[in-house]
């Protein structure tokens, strides 16, 4: 066991962990105070869920073997067969890594909820993640990181552009769909400094999630701290200026917004790239989500309610696609060469068509046995009150 490694991967796990209550109270800042408490537990149901899933199967299908390089199989049920003095490549205990490991199974249906905050049943949620995390986002886990056709082909997907902020924006954007819209539009947000404080958190967090990807204290782990941050401040930077141009005004929202879209596409080229890559990601990703939510968004009149999908989906596919343009060794702006360009749009389209596939039969089937949306009154009164009885007053 490598002592360095070792530390730095149980602290990167703590800060992927302190991600999805930042979540929580980024989302739950953001919607009408009677659907606050609903939302944030919603985002924290994975910390019990997905934790249980990962355990019980999440890691074999993952990571253990391959049928057909599709998906693992169930060798190591509840990670039995697994010694704690088994090692990964870079000498870190291999139960360690399946703890790193399900830090992101549990933030990314997390992500996805804001899309159907105040009018989802949560019996059909928790229903929901659970066939989900089954067929959608293990079988990818496995596709892109555990030896899949994906692994194969050279996708370069450093932290999750594919398996977590596409995957998520993609379900977002199917959920909302079959929900439909709200019934009473919202018209103000619960508390922005609770927004400003899951910002901070979720781009603490993402330190973690980023150099931590490279499973080791290296060169990689020093380089995706660095294009974290630039990509993040420029994103955010970048937002204040649309918005600007826009409507002449900034906006606290705004800027936490940008910082985290430009987070999201940084994601799958954080070690990948250098300064000048990072500036341009962080650049593009404010552009392609902003352009998205103010204007593609009103004419598709889908209510994705916290813009899931502008956010982790649009960014997403764009750092994915970036990745192949400002990656310093394959990357066509450096190398000339347009092959990971090609193999980034590739596997960037596969996983936006097989997480719409998977998602909309799962959705569709579930719908069948399950009632997806509360009613008419419940909807009116708030989930708070009717599902909870529990009422936010200050936070």
């Amino acid at each position: 066991m490598n002592t360095i490694n070792t530390l730095f991967i149980i602290v990167a796990s703590i800060l992927v962990l302190i991600m999805t209550p930042g979540l929580a109270l980024f989302y739950g800042g953001q919607v009408s105070r009677r659907n606050s408490v609903n939302t944030m537990l919603t985002v924290l149901l994975p910390c019990g869920l997905s934790v249980a899933l990962w355990l019980i199967c999440g890691y074999s299908l993952s990571f253990s073997g391959g049928a057909h390089q599709l998906i693992g199989n169930l060798n190591h049920v509840l990670m039995h067969g697994i010694p704690l003095t088994a090692l990964t490549v870079t000498k870190l205990p291999v139960p360690l890594f399946s703890l790193f490991q399900m830090m992101f199974a549990i933030i990314t249906p997390a992500l996805f909820v804001g899309a159907i905050v105040g009018r989802m049943r949560f019996g059909y949620l928790v229903t929901f993640i659970t066939c989900w995390s089954l067929l959608v986002y293990y079988p990818l886990v496995h596709l892109v990181w555990g030896g899949g056709f994906l692994t194969d082909l050279g996708t370069l997907d450093f932290a999750g552009g594919t398996v977590v902020h596409i995957n998520a924006g993609i379900t977002a954007l199917v959920l909302a769909t079959g929900l439909g819209a709200r019934k009473q539009p919202q018209t103000s947000h619960a508390n922005l400094a609770a927004v400003l404080l899951g910002t901070t958190l979720l781009w603490l967090g993402w330190y973690g999630f980023n150099a931590g990807s490279a499973l080791a204290l290296n060169n990689a782990a020093v380089l995706a701290t660095i294009t974290t941050t630039v990509s993040a401040s420029f994103a955010l930077l970048s937002w204040l200026l649309l918005e600007y141009l826009t409507t002449k005004k900034v906006t606290l929202l705004g800027a936490c917004t940008g910082a985290v879209c430009g987070l999201v596409a940084i994601t799958p080229a954080a070690g990948y790239v250098d300064v000048a890559g990072a500036i341009g990601i962080g650049l593009g990703a404010s552009l392609v989500s902003f352009s998205y939510i103010r204007y593609l968004k009103p004419y598709f009149k889908i209510d994705d309610a916290l813009d899931v999908f502008g956010c982790h989906g649009m960014s997403g596919i764009w750092g994915s696609i970036a990745t192949g343009l400002f990656a310093t060794q394959q990357g066509l702006f450096y190398s000339g060469n347009w092959h990971q360009l090609a193999i980034q749009l590739l596997a960037t389209a596969f996983t936006v068509g097989f997480t719409w596939l998977m998602t909309a039969i799962i959705t569709k089937l579930l719908a069948l046995v399950i009632p997806m949306r509360v009613t008419a009154q419940t909807e009116q009164v708030g989930l708070d009150q009717s599902l909870h009885d529990e009422q936010l007053v200050h936070f």
